[in-house]
């Protein structure tokens, strides 16, 4: 079984040293440009983690994704507008 995993967006003031991220979890994506790096990790080791992460230098901000609590299905309660709108 799969166990439940939680996103986070570290902000960082190295990216080079934010390589070394990989041991909290798997590293998702690494901005070079806005200097952020996503990251999953297992939620039940989460909180540790956050706290070991948030004591590095190179660490400005630590920020949980919501993406797993967006709704993202979607129910058809009005109706079809397109042949309304076709010529």
């Amino acid at each position: 079984m799969l166990p439940d995993r939680t996103g986070y967006i570290v902000w960082v003031s190295d990216l080079k040293a934010a390589r070394s991220l990989e041991r909290f979890g798997t590293v998702h994506y690494m901005s070079r440009k806005m200097h952020y790096v996503v990251l999953y990790m297992n939620a039940e080791r989460a909180e540790e983690s956050v706290r070991q992460m948030g004591k590095l230098p190179y660490v400005r901000k630590i920020e949980r994704s919501y993406r797993n609590e967006i709704k993202t299905e979607y129910s058809k309660d009005s109706e079809d507008k397109t042949r309304f709108y076709s010529l």
